[in-house]
């Protein structure tokens, strides 16, 4: 499962890939303006769009070589029919995966009974606000009210969860008191994301970012942090705090303000077969042509997957070079995969 060590993967600044987060669906019922592009919205062709079983067999192809968690990732993953049976098969066919999903939500909640039986590993839920006009007015739709009651569904089902929340200066950052709240009421882990200048005519410029210091101090105006010492396989990206009498803790994910490029070990796969080395390097290994003709094996495609981790870069050295106004990467968060 954990492959043996000569065929791990690992790129030219000694970073051992074990994660990936695997797009099932470009599709979403929501148009979140952090994540969707502005523009009418060309969603990929179906027949494009990776197989199930053509996953799974890459899914096995990653796991040969190390990888040790999975995330599914869309759009929003249950967008496309059948994703629960492609739970099911994974679970069966990968028994020690530590199998993982990133959700908004709001079709999420009929599948719980699912997700405890695969025994996901946690549900990262899209929460950028505890206030309805603020929900409909991030996403585009008023359907706070679901969301919530999957957060309720997921507590009561003891299924790990992780709300994310994109900082938005000027659209939720009045509203820490509303998180702490969760933080002090529910055990739940509340990701505050540094907004990232993603795709063509995205949202964010200076007004919009909210940067860590400042989603810190404000969290310090409502509650005593106390920081949380994790063992490094197990911090993520986050930095992690726990709020004194809460059930649940804090972090934040500094993807701009102060980097974590030294410790990635992931990879994304996105829903039309391609790969992706780094969030914000736009250059794509493809994948599905080699997935659909017989004559290749899967060594030719771990080669391939060994060629983008040799050229995986430095994503902290991309968002340097960008001009500033500009997008980092042309693609959009929906495209690539949440």
């Amino acid at each position: 499962m954990n492959g043996n060590h000569s065929n791990l993967l690992r790129d030219s600044y000694g970073r051992t890939v074990r994660y990936v987060r695997m797009s099932v669906t470009d599709r979403c019922n929501l148009r979140c303006l952090y994540c969707a592009s502005p523009f009418r919205q060309e969603f990929i062709p179906h027949d494009n769009i990776l197989r199930y079983e053509e996953m799974s067999r890459m899914v096995a192809i990653l796991a040969g070589m190390g990888v040790q968690k999975l995330r599914l990732t869309g759009g929003e993953p249950f967008a496309r029919k059948g994703c629960d049976q492609f739970l099911l098969m994974l679970r069966q066919q990968f028994p020690s995966m530590d199998l993982r999903l990133t959700s908004n939500g709001t079709l999420l909640e009929p599948y719980i009974p699912l997700l405890r039986r695969v025994g996901l590993g946690a549900v990262n839920l899209s929460l950028d606000s505890f206030d309805r006009a603020t929900f409909a007015r991030v996403t585009g739709y008023d359907l706070l009210p679901r969301v919530l009651a999957t957060l309720d569904a997921l507590l009561s089902a003891c299924i790990r969860v992780k709300i994310n929340v994109v900082a938005l200066h000027g659209v939720n950052d009045t509203q820490m008191p509303d998180f702490i709240h969760a933080v002090r009421t529910m055990p739940v882990d509340v990701r505050f994301i540094e907004f990232m200048p993603m795709g063509i005519g995205t949202a964010w410029n200076q007004k919009t970012f909210w940067p860590v210091d400042e989603i810190l101090a404000e969290a310090r105006r409502h509650a005593h942090l106390i920081p949380v010492t994790e063992r490094r396989n197990e911090a993520g990206p986050a930095r992690m705090y726990r709020v004194e009498g809460g059930k649940g803790r804090l972090g934040c994910i500094t993807a701009l303000s102060c980097h974590f490029c030294a410790d990635c070990n992931r990879l994304r796969l996105t829903s039309n077969g391609h790969i992706r080395a780094c969030l914000f390097d736009d250059r794509e290994y493809r994948l599905r042509g080699l997935l659909r003709r017989s004559k290749f094996r899967d060594a030719d495609i771990a080669r391939i997957l060994r060629l983008a981790c040799a050229r995986k870069p430095i994503g902290a050295e991309l968002l340097r070079q960008r001009t500033e106004g500009n997008a980092v990467a042309q693609k959009s968060m929906m495209g690539i995969g949440g």
